[in-house]
This record gives C-alpha cells, structure tokens and sequence, in this order.
C-alpha cells in the first residue's frame, strides 16, 4: 500500500512576484500603473488570507480601469484555482494569453490546472511554452518532471529530475520525484536511495511521508526488519497514521511475527472498524496463529460489509484445518464457480481432493485450469507434484 509524498505544489511560493504589466507608451499613465500595481498587490494579500471574494473584487476593479488587463486576468485566474474552480481558472488564464502570448504566470497557472484535471499531457505543453522564455525554472521543470511519471513517461522523467539535481544538488522535489518515479516502476531499491537521501538530509525533520514510503520499499523488497524502525518513528509522530500502523502490521506479518502483527491491524480497527481489508489480514493473524474462533469473527465481519474472496477463503481453510475437508472442498468450488480465472482456489482445492483421496480429480482439475493458462507455474507446478505423489 503507497501513500504519496507531497510534491511541489505550493500555491504560491516564498519568492512569488506578480506579473509584470507591459510598459505604457506615455508618462501620463504612470499614475493608472501605480493605482493597478497597488490593487493587484492587495488582491494577492487577499488570496493569501483566503479572502476570495475581496480577492475577487479587487481584481474586477482593476478590469474596470483597464480592460483585460494581465493582473486582473491572472489574478482571477489564480483566485479560482485556489478555490479549485479549474474550470473558471482556465478560462481567465487563456483569456489572459490570448493578449498576452507569452505570460509566464498565465502560462504556470493554467498547467497547473491541467495537472490538478489529471490532463498531465495538456500541462506538459503548457509548461514547455514557459520554458521556451525561461529554460532554468526548477520549480517548472520539475512539474514537467511529475507530469511525465504520470503518464508514465519513465525516460523524461528521469532526465527532467536528474537535470534539476545539476542545477540545485539535492533539491527534494526532484529527489522525492525520483523517489516516486522509480516505485511505480517497481525499482524498489533505487526509489530506497532517493527516498533515503531525503532522510538523511533533513533527519527528524523530514516529511513523515518519506518516513513511510522508506518503509514500504523495505516491505516491497522483504526486507521487513529494516522497514520496522521507519514505520515506528511515524508512529511517533502520528499515533494514528494509517499508513504506519499498516506498515507495521504488514512487516511483522512477514516477519512471521503474527501476535505483533494483529496488535497493530487492531488498532487501525480502531479507527476504522468497518474496512474489510484490514478485517480480512487480522483473520489471516489469527488463521495462522490457531486462533480459529477469532479468525472466523473477523472474517465474518469482513464478508457482514461486503463480499471479500479473501475472508471466503480464510474461511475455507479453516474447514481444512479443522479437518472438515468435504465443507472445504465445497467452499473451494463454490468460489470456483464465481472466479473461475484465479488460480489459487484451484490449488486449495486441488489439496482438498488430494486430502480426500480423489487425485484423480485433483489432476483433472489443475489440467483443466491449464488449457486456458498455460503459462501459470505455480498450477504447472503443483501437478507436478502430485502425479509425483
């Protein structure tokens, strides 16, 4: 389970400047340019202090004086996409360059809305005509960065960021990015190095969501031990941090350290009572622990809120460990039934008939599954063993 790091999606930066006004023709108008720099400075205070309709307001006046101005224009722009109106966003933003091609404010805030629509492919054009005027903004250069992971672009991702990472050694968006970049693509080590790296730079201080996603490159890679001190100091900081009670909990089931492990699924339980995920793990704790009372309460709960095949099969295989082998075998081919494409119902089964004395069937059955999916070893694998047997 991944959580996402937040990445550099500030509204507005510390180092923020409003956008420039082209210069006027006569000296006459410096007292107009003044009164609208004055009014569009206010208007900025005004969205910093989530005053959008003062915001607003001040922006109009500004048009009211000079019709499509670039202040006003981009000031209304960023007023709505504060208030995530993307839509009304947009429409000011273009409006704006449609007077002024070359606004990089215009330009910025109108990717951003492409990015926060998931129209990461519209945001990278966008951003690409701002980097025409200004080819060094890293703070562009890494959403465009972001903007090719999304639509998993692995390549120019990773030459944006490494571009970043010449230009500012160690920037933390770009060290975070690669961090991403590389779990979705499953190199699990390499998002380790870079997530690590932003630790070790920052230490206590470091975001707690790189905390947790250190941790789950631990759990992704089975090193599960390494992953334990990651998750606990999240912990420490947020008691109640999902994705560090879960990380535990997973890291200890694959320490094998059941008890452990239902200590912490219980405790999200405690926040969150009714998710049959988590239900459904604390009944596998428990299955394998030998605590079948408890395991069927947990599983039963998970299948009160919804169907889940995990607590179905939990269920099954404490049949089986109970020595009720005919209950499990009819479990197991009842589910069959519902999900006939998942192998590992099959090879439940398959032992169930072992179990029971019908080999037989239990050939037959892997050799059906294996004339619509050849390919699956584990199948081939297990009907190797019991024509061996």
């Amino acid at each position: 389970m991944q959580n996402s790091i937040t990445e550099n999606d500030n509204y507005l930066p510390d180092d923020f400047q409003m956008p420039q006004m082209p210069p006027m023709e006569s000296a006459d108008t410096n007292e107009t340019l003044a009164k609208i720099t004055e009014i569009s400075k206010r208007g900025y205070q005004l969205i910093k202090e989530n005053d959008f309709e003062g915001a607003k307001s001040a922006f109009e006046e500004i048009l009211e004086i000079e019709e499509n101005n670039n202040y006003a224009l981009v000031g209304l722009g960023d007023t709505e996409r504060k208030q995530n109106h993307m839509d009304l966003a947009i429409k000011y933003y273009q409006k704006c360059l449609n007077y002024y091609p070359s606004n990089n404010y215009a330009l910025f805030g109108l990717a951003d809305c492409y990015k926060s629509q998931n129209q990461f492919s519209k945001a990278i054009d966008v951003w690409q005509q701002y980097l025409v005027h200004d080819d060094k903004n890293i703070t562009v250069i890494t959403r465009v960065a972001d903007a090719y992971r999304k639509i998993h672009d692995f390549k120019k991702s990773k030459d944006l960021y490494l571009k970043v990472l010449e230009m500012e050694l160690n920037n933390p968006y770009a060290l975070i990015g690669l961090g991403h970049l590389n779990y979705d693509f499953k190199e699990y080590k390499d998002a380790l190095y870079y997530w690590t790296k932003v630790y070790d730079i920052n230490k206590d201080s470091v975001d707690i969501r790189v905390l947790t996603s250190i941790g789950n490159c631990h759990r992704k890679l089975k090193t599960f031990d390494k992953g334990v001190p990651y998750f606990e100091k999240a912990l420490e900081r947020e008691p109640h941090n999902f994705y560090a009670l879960f990380g535990l909990a997973d890291c200890y089931r694959g320490m094998n350290q059941q008890y452990k492990s239902i200590e912490y699924w219980n405790k999200i339980l405690e926040i969150d009572p009714n998710n049959k995920v988590i239900l459904t793990r604390a009944g596998d704790a428990f299955r394998t622990t030998g605590n079948y009372d408890k395991a069927k309460e947990y599983y039963n709960k998970a299948l009160e809120i919804d169907f889940d095949i995990y607590a179905a099969i939990g269920l099954a295989l404490i049949c089986k460990g109970e020595g009720n082998i005919e209950q499990a075998a009819a479990r197991f081919e009842n589910l069959i039934k519902n999900d006939p494409r998942n192998g590992r119902l099959y090879i439940d089964l398959a032992d169930c008939y072992v179990s029971l004395n019908r080999k037989n069937d239990a050939v037959k059955l892997l050799e059906e599954y294996l004339k619509s999916d050849g390919r699956n070893n584990i199948i081939r694998t297990a009907l190797e063993k019991i024509n061996r047997s």
